[in-house]
């Protein structure tokens, strides 16, 4: 197997954490050996005793927005925005003759079995079994309802159990597929995402937003939920302190699951210009391995210089052969990781940069692999000079592996393209590929025009007008959000004087002498068809003019002289696509509990005036600027200046923590708790008028 350089680690010296709070409790153990497997064809009949599947490998048991039949002679993408599940023969070929199952909603995640395929849906959520009927097509043969938003998929090595993460419902949930019903679901952290099933029967799961790890064990066939305290990019954290992540969509084990990695944003981490944080995977050592009790991190320490040679690649340094990104340039190998799978073949992980448009190899037995480069693979192609995305293969969101890992295919979620990438080529000394084997263009955007190119700018980062290194995405995942309080300072940077937002106070430079104001990241999707205006202080009288305004907060120094033309133009197409193609998150339709109920007659009493600003007819907001009283400032932020703030709205609040726009407050029971009679009047409520309240606002 390919392992590491050893001239990498001249400059690195190995740091293991203190044991991560989290208990291992055990099932049975699922065996784990890699399977071919039978097709999806009708079975023929036959005398013989029927051959028993062969278990899931730890790769086959995750789902992914595409993935490999079993047999090999098929791809399957779950298309979210056309609602089909797209089924594409093997071996790629341009013109592929791809067909479609249309599915009751938008799918998100796919993973085959043996007699079937899985696929969970978000709105209503679902996980569906779909099975090959007499002719051999793929129809619906069963169906499981679940809590919203269902997204991230595993399963049990011998394909009796699913495990399900239902994304804003912040739930994880097991389903025995025979009996076709849940047998638990659990609470978990906000936006879970990621899953793995491990061969022990514990799930790990990673979040949208948030740096730890969840752990998932049974006891007495209950679910135990626990935490593991991962550290985003130790090497790139300022000192002692744990930096924000986000983004995290996907972890991957090690094949024989002893690592952990988990692929995310660490907001804060340092970099040189870098105002946003860095791209990270982090690494975990699990439990069970060379008598190991608890999990641990690994962290690696830069303790070296720069080399001195440097590649045509301007964040990327060279040892001797390998190229290796070090702590202080300007960026790492991706920008806003999607997905990631381990090719056992060479231990190296491939992670989708869906900012970037890449696929980056990295070496998975590296302290740090952001720090490892094998290679670089430039999937997105055809950049439009008008708008600055790429036309081919833009915002790559899944990776699948061939049997024999030789060739990687990758979905392209604002071009609905597949292309299939060569991996068994020797990596060059630059790192950066541009060949790729065969393109697959799946369907057309169905949005506007506008829209449609809207949609490539949202997820990209590369434009220079648009963004200084990160896209709307990276901060608005999904069009939610990511949870930061970011920091808005005022200095002067090698661009110039301006106003920037940076991730943590550390980003700052040492001379501005300046802590910055807190801004919590807005959700976007669902709240952004008024007129206007926007921005916290209703500073912009519309939405074009915010993300105008944007483009110069979002990167140092402000933006480029005399764009000004080009930047209206970019914003108007953003606009366009966060109106038309960000999807709400679900909201239960049904009948209000008495205790909610008296909760909403609060809210619209006039005593307690919360409608007086929060007006239901206009999405729980009134959208005016308010002068409220002042507040201590938030630790490590400066005092706010300027104490109108416009009033936000109330819809999808329960998901939307933390709150204010300084985030000062963690949960909707302490905001109502607090705040007196400082928005509206609230002092004079019970105990049980307060819980009351609160349950009506997280219907909203």
């Amino acid at each position: 197997m390919g392992g590491p350089n050893p001239r990498l680690f001249v400059a690195l010296a190995i740091t293991i954490a203190s044991p991560l709070a989290c208990s291992s409790p055990k099932d049975t153990p699922d065996a784990s050996a890699p399977a071919p497997s039978a097709s999806l064809a009708p079975a023929e009949a036959t005398s013989a005793a029927p051959t028993p599947p062969k278990p899931l490998s730890p790769a086959e048991r995750q789902g992914s927005v595409i993935a490999r039949s079993r047999t090999g002679d098929a791809l399957f993408v779950a298309d979210e925005d056309h609602k089909v599940l797209r089924r594409i023969p093997l071996p790629l070929a341009p013109g592929a003759a791809a067909t479609e199952v249309p599915l009751p909603g938008a799918p998100a995640a796919v993973l085959p079995i043996d007699d079937g395929v899985l696929v969970t849906i978000r709105d209503p959520g679902l996980l569906l079994v779909l099975k090959a009927d007499a002719s051999g097509a793929l129809t619906e043969a069963s169906r499981v309802s679940l809590p919203a938003d269902a997204w991230g998929l595993a399963a049990t090595a011998d394909a009796r159990h699913a495990f399900v993460t239902s994304a804003w419902t912040h739930t994880v949930s097991k389903i025995d597929l025979a009996a076709g019903k849940v047998v638990w679901s659990a609470d978990v952290a906000r936006e879970p995402r990621g899953i793995v099933a491990l061969g022990s029967g514990e799930i790990l799961v990673s979040h949208l937003v948030g740096a730890d790890v969840t752990h998932i064990g049974e006891a007495s066939g209950a679910p135990v939920v626990e935490t593991i305290g991962v550290m985003p990019s130790p090497v790139r954290a300022p000192s002692g302190k744990k930096v924000h992540a986000s983004l995290g969509y996907s972890l991957v084990t090690s094949p024989d699951e002893a690592r952990l990695f988990v692929a995310r944003h660490a907001v804060g981490a340092l970099a040189r210009r870098s105002w946003f944080g860095q791209p990270t995977v982090d690494v975990v050592l699990l439990p069970g391995k060379n008598g190991r009790a608890a999990p641990e991190q690994l962290a690696a320490t830069h303790v070296g210089g720069l080399p001195a040679q440097k590649s045509r690649v301007a964040d990327l340094t060279m040892t001797a052969d390998t190229p290796v990104s070090i702590p202080g340039r300007d960026k790492g190998p991706f920008t806003q990781p999607r997905a990631m799978v381990y090719r056992a073949k060479s231990d190296t992980l491939l992670v989708a940069g869906e900012g970037d448009d890449v696929v980056a190899e990295l070496d998975a037995v590296a302290l740090d692999p952001t720090l490892a480069i094998v290679r670089i693979f430039q999937v997105g192609q055809k950049y439009d000079p008008g708008y600055g995305a790429a036309t081919e293969c833009g915002a790559p969101s899944g990776i699948a592996l061939s049997a024999d890992e030789d060739t990687a295919y990758v979905f392209c979620r604002s071009t609905y393209d597949v292309v299939a990438l060569d991996l068994a080529a020797k990596a060059p000394v630059d790192p950066i590929v541009r060949d790729r084997q065969t393109l697959v263009h799946l369907a057309d955007d169905t949005l506007s025009a506008e829209a449609q190119k809207g949609r490539r700018l949202f997820y990209n980062a590369t434009d220079p007008i648009l963004s200084g290194g990160l896209g709307c995405a990276g901060c608005h995942p999904d069009g939610r959000d990511d949870g930061h309080v970011w920091h808005e300072a005022t200095f002067d940077t090698i661009d110039g004087l301006g106003t920037n937002f940076v991730g943590a106070y550390e980003n700052i430079p040492d001379l501005a002498k300046t802590k910055g104001f807190p801004r919590r990241t807005p959700m976007l999707a669902g709240l952004v068809n008024a007129a206007g205006p926007y921005g916290w202080h209703g500073e912009s009288p519309d939405l074009g003019a915010r993300i105008t305004a944007g483009m110069g907060l979002h990167r140092w120094g402000g933006m480029p002289q005399n764009i000004g033309g080009a930047a209206v133009g970019r914003a108007s197409l953003v606009a366009a696509f966060v109106r038309e193609g960000l999807v709400p998150p679900p909201r239960e339709n049904r009948e209000l509990t008495d205790k909610e109920k008296r909760g909403r007659e609060l809210f619209l009493n006039k005593g307690t005036k919360c409608a007086h600003c929060h007006v239901p007819e206009t999405h729980y907001t009134d959208r005016t600027p308010y002068p409220l009283k002042r507040l201590p400032p938030v630790s490590g932020f400066d005092d706010e200046s300027k104490l109108e703030l416009k009033t936000p709205s109330l819809r999808f609040v329960a998901g939307r923590a933390p709150y204010f726009h300084d985030g000062r407050v963690s949960t909707l029971e302490k905001l109502v708790e607090m705040n007196g009679d400082r928005m509206g009047n609230t002092s004079h409520l019970s105990a049980e008028d307060r819980e009351a309240l609160v349950a009506f606002l997280k219907t909203l």
